[in-house]
């Protein structure tokens, strides 16, 4: 009789629920095992919809000794220790934590997670309503009703405070309420077996930590980079069914679906020498549901604190490409009040670690579906969150790109670029950081950077800056089976944007940027800088 097909696990993240409902399950208790054995305090950075709360849980049922789930895993042979004794377990979830409230709102939320934790483990607490003293009654009361050392796991540490990155006002108020909560690990460390620590973010600096015994932090850590989120060796092995099903129904084979996902989907980096490349978990399950190549991990959890922070700021897209770092920024990028923007990206998930020249290490972003997903923000915020001009936009172009209609294509560029006040053009142009050798002006950089981000922002193939043996070509974009390579100049101060358009064509064709694409369709624009509008273009379709 044949098996039954495990079921995909999206938006599970309660270990048992997995293990007993018939889920597929990636073991990654080894990696639990050798930490308890190891050492008694962790702590591990990882963005959202990584796996930090299924790790968590996963603790949590090893720590209880729930041997019946763990047949078959690698920390089976731990529950089967003669030494073994199960601990009693607080799991604090912190993003549960009501943030959109005073902060009366959130010592009150905290609280109220304090006396159901006990309420649970069948422990009584003070009348306090603080929540450092009712933190403090808890760990003492279960360890004196258990007689056992307690275990505290600390869920996304950070997110009452990450969530007013953008109040600096109301970021202090929680960060002082979180220190006087979390120093009760500290202060009750006699009777504390073990504790891991997960969040986003690595402010360890923020007035936290100090609070605490220092642990170990183990976010970069080579032999612990896996730990969350799955190699492909996990997806080929755990995945086998569902890769041939999802390759048939795209009508490529499994090994053309891998090389496809790893372009998608694959590379996360969290080791300091950035060797190991993953995926996010949540956008490997929904692909392989839907079938469909979509960029999952921001349509079903965008942030608006995020949005904010790249509105507030005038982010591009591509002023961190391929960003040089320090080891030390990589390991500790800074406080939320002090660190730059790429700390910031970084910590939240949207930039990764890369190998730079000479054992230097980069910033980039992970993959396609991540890049895709920041320049729709980007865009989105050109737009002023009009969700309607921005769908106008893309229909628009990619009618014209289907239709090899020029006209329609240079009109939803200038859709775009007319949506762009003043103001954010020279913002933007006086703030980009330059990190590569290029010899644009600020606002051709500018003008260059929105249409990509437009580009990438409708889902579309994207290549900037495509070496040849001559030079590098502005803009190459497929879709729908056709290749456009596309140059950009700016007409500054009365210069003819005719001639400008001309001059772009010309370097298309003397630099050989169209050679490597047959039948491309090669587009020269120049971009009239007084109007801001793209007002003469040159074209040749190669076929």
């Amino acid at each position: 009789m044949e098996s039954k097909r495990l079921k995909l696990p999206i938006g599970i993240y309660t270990f048992e629920e997995i293990r007993t409902d018939g889920y597929v399950y990636v073991d990654k208790t080894k990696y639990l095992v050798d930490l308890i054995d190891s050492g008694k305090i962790y702590f591990l950075a990882r963005p959202r919809r990584f796996g930090k709360s299924l790790t968590l849980s996963t603790f949590d049922a090893l720590f209880s000794g729930r041997k019946e789930l763990f047949k078959g895993l690698y920390a089976e042979e731990f529950l089967n220790r003669e030494n073994f004794k199960p601990s009693p377990v607080i799991l604090l979830d912190m993003s549960k934590i009501t943030s959109d409230c005073s902060i009366d709102g959130i010592r009150e939320s905290i609280a109220r997670q304090m006396k159901r934790i006990a309420e649970n483990l069948d422990v009584s607490l003070s009348d306090s309503d603080l929540p450092g003293n009712l933190f403090d009654d808890l760990i003492f009361n279960i360890f004196r009703k258990y007689n056992q050392k307690v275990v505290i796991l600390l869920d996304e540490y950070d997110k009452p405070y990450t969530d007013f990155v953008n109040d600096p006002d109301m970021a202090e108020k929680v960060r002082n309420v979180l220190r006087d909560f979390y120093v009760q690990i500290k202060a009750n460390d006699k009777y504390i077996r073990f504790t891991f620590i997960t969040g986003i973010s690595k402010f360890a600096k923020f007035g936290v930590f100090s609070t605490l015994n220092t642990p170990l932090d183990i976010s970069l850590m080579p032999q612990y980079a896996a730990m969350c989120g799955y190699t492909e060796d996990e997806i080929i092995k755990y995945f086998p069914d569902y890769l041939e099903d999802t390759a048939k129904h795209i009508k490529i084979t499994p090994e053309k679906l891998i090389e496809k996902m790893r372009y998608y989907y694959n590379g996360f980096s969290f080791d300091h020498d950035a060797q190991t490349r993953l995926y996010n978990p949540f956008s490997t399950l929904s692909f392989f549901a839907e079938k469909k190549f979509f960029n999952y991990w921001i349509d079903t959890g965008r942030s608006k604190v995020i949005a904010d922070y790249i509105k507030n700021r005038y982010l591009t897209v591509e002023e961190f490409r391929n960003f040089a770092i320090s080891e030390d920024f990589a390991k500790s990028p800074g406080d939320m009040d002090s660190t730059p923007p790429e700390g910031f990206l970084y910590q939240c998930g949207y930039l990764t670690l890369r190998p730079g020249p000479e054992n230097s290490l980069n910033l980039d972003y992970p993959n396609t579906e991540v890049l895709n997903s920041m320049s729709a923000m980007v865009v989105q915020n050109i737009l002023r969150d009009r969700d309607e001009d921005f769908s106008r936009c893309r229909s628009g172009l990619l009618n014209g790109l289907t239709s090899v209609n020029h006209k329609k294509v240079i009109s939803a560029f200038n859709r775009l670029l007319a949506s762009i006040p003043y103001d954010d053009y020279a913002k933007t142009a006086s703030d980009v950081v330059y990190d590569f050798d290029c010899d644009y002006q600020p606002k051709e950089w500018t003008y260059r950077s929105m249409i990509i981000s437009f580009l990438r922002g409708c889902g579309l193939m994207v290549f900037a800056e495509m070496h040849t043996n001559l030079g590098r070509s502005d803009i190459v974009v497929v879709y729908g089976g056709k290749t456009w390579v596309i140059e950009l100049k700016v007409a500054y101060n009365g210069e003819c944007p005719i001639k400008k358009a001309e001059e772009a064509f010309k370097q298309i064709e003397n630099k050989n940027y169209a050679k490597q694409y047959p039948y491309a369709i090669c587009v020269g624009m120049a971009i009239d800088d007084t109007v801001r509008q793209i007002t003469e273009f040159k074209v040749k379709n190669e076929e």
